[in-house]
């Protein structure tokens, strides 16, 4: 196989309109998932088994019913894309992602997609074209709204929830402040998210304008936390919990809306799930050379292995069947005249023949009479012990490379080298001027 330089992943019109970090992600992947030559391909055909990176970050929201999760994706969208209301709108998980047209999935479309995500029993998918802020690098995921009571969901809403959350880059956690914010069921969650993956967690008291003077908003968010660190896996120093709410011009709130802030951990995340990736690039880039000179190297081991192997099987083989043939020829040689061995096998050979059999019969003459039979079963006995061990060893050879695998291993070794690294250096780079541009240093 000879590898040569990928394709590119992106035409110049889809590169000036995507974001360094969107490019950066995309061609990552895309030096994985390769048909021709991509890391995950490479790994596999010497024994490593990787993961493609992610072309964008998952962020999960869950809260109660009616918290506001949908109203907040649309809000980031700029797009009305998810149902809003008082009633129960989202039942099932809802993924909305970037695309190139306006889509709505369900079924094995979805699955398609996401296929990682199988084990959730009810899910579908929105495709906006929204380029609104970083939602080209990100996939929101919208869970059921919680209520506690006999509300019945089509599968285990805990299970999933929890599940899907260790899956996410971010867990947003809203808790309307009109009577619902304490709901056992969500509570019940974010403790069991917070054993698992505590860090994802993000927690706001969303529709904070809705919830009264700041006297009230106050009341409400310490009995949101008093509970919160009730349980056994909350409680923890530096609990934090912003105010968010839908920011609308006709309807101007003293309260301090931090929505904002919001977008800046979106951001924070991606940034990381950028250089994490860059990261992750060169381990992986590093475990396929290590395996690759680890191959080679125990192949050389297998190659000195099968030569001594043969040397020893050749040796058991030769004196397995060359003992007994030159024991029959010494009984042969001394009943055949001197001219007639010299005729057969000249003077120098009837010479070497007489006097190995003039040997072999002084120590049969030498062995007692009643003794011959038991030498010569012990003989034969020992001669075919030989015979066993050349076929022993012959079976003891280890499977060594071939030509063209040597030759594929090298043309991996020298792709990863020559290409991969070196895309992954500018990448780098790339993602360097992106930050010194955001920061204008």
């Amino acid at each position: 196989m000879s590898c040569k330089k990928p394709r590119s992943v992106a035409n110049p019109l889809e590169s000036t309109m995507s974001t360094p970090g969107e490019r950066i992600l995309k061609e990552c992947h895309h030096l994985y998932v390769d048909s021709d030559h991509g890391l995950v391909r490479i790994a596999s055909s010497v024994g490593v088994r990787l993961l493609p990176p992610q072309k964008k970050i998952f962020v999960m929201i869950m809260g109660n019913h009616s918290a506001g999760k949908s109203s907040f994706i649309n809000w980031y969208i700029e797009e009305h894309i998810q149902k809003t209301g008082v009633a129960i709108e989202t039942q099932g998980f809802t993924f909305v992602t970037s695309g190139r047209k306006r889509e709505s999935l369900t079924g094995n479309a979805t699955l398609h997609l996401y296929p990682h995500f199988r084990p959730l029993l009810e899910f579908k998918a929105e495709i906006s074209t929204s380029m609104q802020k970083k939602f080209s690098l990100l996939t929101f995921v919208d869970t059921p709204g919680l209520v506690d009571g006999d509300m019945v969901y089509p599968f285990s809403v805990n299970s999933a929830i929890t599940w899907l959350g260790e899956q996410a880059d971010l867990v947003f956690v809203f808790f309307d402040p009109m009577g619902q914010a304490l709901c056992k069921r969500t509570l019940n969650i974010v403790e069991k998210l917070s054993d698992k993956c505590g860090d994802k967690l993000n927690f706001y008291l969303s529709k904070a304008d809705e919830a009264g003077n700041e006297t009230d908003r106050q009341r409400v968010m310490m009995q949101i936390v008093q509970e919160l660190c009730r349980r056994p896996g909350l409680n923890k120093c530096g609990f934090e919990m912003s105010t968010i709410y839908i920011p609308d011009p006709q309807k101007p709130s003293r309260c301090v809306n931090q929505i904002e802030g919001m977008c800046q951990t979106i951001e924070k995340t991606i940034n990381q799930a950028v250089q994490k990736t860059l990261d992750q690039l060169e381990k992986d880039c590093n475990l396929i050379s290590t395996t690759i000179n680890q191959r080679v190297s125990q192949d050389r081991t297998d190659v000195s292995h099968n030569r001594s192997v043969r040397v020893h099987s050749f040796l058991c083989g030769m004196l397995g069947v060359f003992l007994p043939v030159l024991f029959i020829l010494s009984f042969v040689v001394n009943t055949v005249t001197k001219g007639e061995l010299d005729v057969l096998v000249g003077e120098t050979g009837a010479k070497v023949l007489s006097i190995t059999a003039g040997v072999v019969a002084f120590f049969w003459d030498w062995i007692p009479g009643d003794g011959q039979v038991v030498v010569a079963m012990v003989f034969a006995a020992f001669c075919y012990l030989l015979i066993f061990l050349s076929k022993y060893f012959s079976r003891q050879g280890r499977k060594t490379l071939s030509k063209k695998e040597k030759r594929n291993l090298a043309d991996y070794k020298d792709y990863i080298q020559d290409v991969v690294r070196l895309k992954k250096v500018k990448l780098y780079e790339s993602y360097l001027e992106q930050c010194a541009a955001e920061y204008d240093f």
